[in-house]
């Protein structure tokens, strides 16, 4: 029985909807799954949410994609007072408070987590990213900016590889991922007392859990 392929939306810090979701999941060694970017910040658990990332991979294969939150929190911790500042204003201050409020309190796998991060992740059949991308570019020349800022439209064209795209970054104000020809965005707002999402790529099944604890799981359905 060949293994998931599962991706899981924006975490955001909110670690009692991510353990609710991985226990519904339930990963075994042969499934993969695809963090699509923005593990970190917003909500309260920054410091959980990255030690369950690195402890899944003792468990089933992890691929960790750059969202817009880590590029701006590896950012700060490199140095600079203004993107210390930037990175506070948009989550960073929680995230940091996960830590004691220090940065010398982040453990260096956390710090070696953020250097390892990719741009995106390609299948036969799927392309992951965080925010989105330029339909008519190939992978190797899509910019940073589409790949981890972009908001999503809703319109796009497929990509050019016929590859259906998944994706985060544009939270989902009815908490279910929006999907249209070509792409589907699970980014469904769990940091806003909605949903975290994980949605297994090959059958759209998908899960759901909040912070309350609340779950649920239903099918997309496919989208060419």
């Amino acid at each position: 029985m060949p293994g998931r392929t599962i991706a899981i939306g924006d975490v955001h810090g909110c670690h009692t909807a991510f353990t609710a979701l991985l226990q519904m999941i339930q990963p075994t060694a042969e499934d993969t799954l695809v963090f699509l970017g923005d593990v970190v910040d917003r909500g309260p658990a920054t410091k959980e949410c990255i030690d369950t990332v690195i402890g899944l991979a003792d468990q089933c294969t992890v691929i960790s994609i750059m969202g817009n939150h880590e590029e701006i929190m590896r950012a700060a911790l490199g140095g600079g007072e203004m993107m210390m500042e930037m990175w506070s204003q948009i989550g960073g201050l929680q995230a940091l408070e996960s830590y004691g409020g220090a940065i010398k309190n982040i453990p260096v796998p956390h710090l070696r987590w953020l250097t390892q991060l990719r741009s995106f992740y390609e299948t036969e059949t799927h392309i992951f990213v965080h925010a989105t991308l330029e339909p008519t570019m190939t992978m190797a020349n899509q910019h940073r900016d589409y790949l981890r800022w972009k908001k999503l439209g809703g319109n796009e064209r497929p990509h050019i590889s016929g590859k259906r795209v998944i994706c985060g970054h544009t939270p989902q104000a009815d908490g279910f991922p929006l999907a249209f020809p070509g792409w589907v965005c699970i980014d469904t707002g769990a940091y806003r007392m909605k949903w975290l999402t994980a949605l297994d790529v090959d059958t759209d099944h998908a899960w759901q859990a909040n912070e309350a604890g609340q779950t649920r799981e239903f099918e997309l359905g496919k989208y060419q």
